[in-house]
């Protein structure tokens, strides 16, 4: 179905309406990833945004049922050069284009990916509406205007507790939108974890005898949540505290740092990030758009982003508290970085 992509600048593009035929509005990003479409289509963090694959084709390999991040897709609109319409592996379980109807994602083909990328850099992460109609200029600033993702961690949290047996270190997870990959590599340590919905209070995760607490990854701005932030508070100086992404940024506010928001983002799977403590560089799998910029009294950084000299990771060994900004669990390279789970083992040993 032809349709058309209205950027909140004003730029207009035309192609093709494909996956959920109908229309969608969100915040346009680009992913610079040449695979893993199906981990970025089923990531919570992506919920209320519309994604723009810089590689040119996609679907080449299809779609398959263990490589699911979370249950459903949680994207407002996805963007593509081309989609392969014969996938090829032995894995594969259905098309893109059945998968995005699946989980009703509204899907746009060929339109010059680069040249939407570089508006998004030169200008920005902005609004932008997929759509078959011809909409006025009242009705298109109505879409954008209405158009919020604040509530999004409401949308992706799990909605009651839940444990995942083991033999090993009781872990409390604050779900904000966690992806199943980080659970898996928890589970490979035999940890039995303990999963709350993002609203817990600190006196209910107390109460379960914990080793030590993760924050997980999820969409949306951090200083949204200060509810949060103000539970976290309560429970630094209690338990030893990790957490990846949104965790990392929660952190730093509950510790008196302040975040960010950056003009386009880091979203990958080939984004360069040196272990300052290790004095190492890794490849890492990125999706976030803010960053701490300001970094709390008791924590020092222990990671930064080759790119941009951005925060990738912190540490306070006062508190017993680290965290990164990217995803090891990702698996770019492909399990360069799972060192960090074992680091969070050896924070959790620690008793207060």
């Amino acid at each position: 179905m032809k349709g058309k992509l209205i950027l909140e600048n004003g730029n207009v593009f035309e192609g093709k309406i494909f996956g959920e035929l109908g229309d969608t509005v969100g915040e346009i990003v680009f992913n610079t990833g040449m695979t893993g479409y199906q981990e970025l289509l089923t990531d919570p963090s992506y919920c209320g945004q519309i994604v723009v694959m810089t590689y040119p084709m996609i679907g080449n390999y299809g779609i398959n049922l263990e490589d699911m991040e979370s249950d459903r897709s949680y994207l407002k609109g996805f963007i593509i050069k081309e989609d392969a319409k014969l996938p090829n592996n032995f894995r594969c379980e259905m098309t893109l284009d059945g998968f995005l109807r699946q989980n009703n994602i509204v899907a746009f083909k060929g339109v010059d990916t680069r040249q939407l990328v570089k508006i998004i850099r030169e200008e920005g992460a902005m609004k932008a509406i997929i759509t078959a109609e011809d909409l006025t200029e009242k009705e298109l600033s109505e879409k954008f205007n209405n158009f919020n993702n604040s509530k999004a961690v409401t949308k992706v949290s799990t909605k009651e507790i839940y444990e995942i047996k083991g033999s090993g270190k009781k872990i409390g997870v604050m779900d904000f939108g966690i992806k199943r990959n980080i659970l898996r590599n928890f589970q490979k340590r035999n940890c039995n974890l303990i999963v709350f919905p993002w609203d817990t209070k600190a006196e209910e995760i107390l109460k379960y005898d914990l080793d030590g607490l993760f924050l997980s990854n999820g969409p949306g701005d951090p200083t949204d949540l200060n509810n949060v932030i103000f539970e976290i508070k309560k429970i630094v100086g209690k338990l030893p505290i990790a957490g990846i992404c949104l965790g990392q940024q929660l952190i730093a506010l509950a510790l008196g740092g302040s975040t960010a928001k950056l003009k386009y983002g880091h979203r990958g799977c080939n984004h360069p990030v040196k272990d300052l403590e290790r004095n190492r560089i890794y490849i890492t799998s990125q999706n976030h758009g803010y960053v701490v910029d300001k970094v709390p009294d008791s924590m020092k950084v222990t990671h930064i982003n080759l790119n941009d000299n951005s925060i990738e990771g912190l540490k306070s060994d006062k508190l017993h508290i680290m965290s990164v900004q990217y995803h090891p669990e990702g698996c770019p390279g492909p399990e360069d970085n799972n060192y960090l789970f074992d680091d969070f083992l050896k924070l959790f040993e620690y008793k207060f």
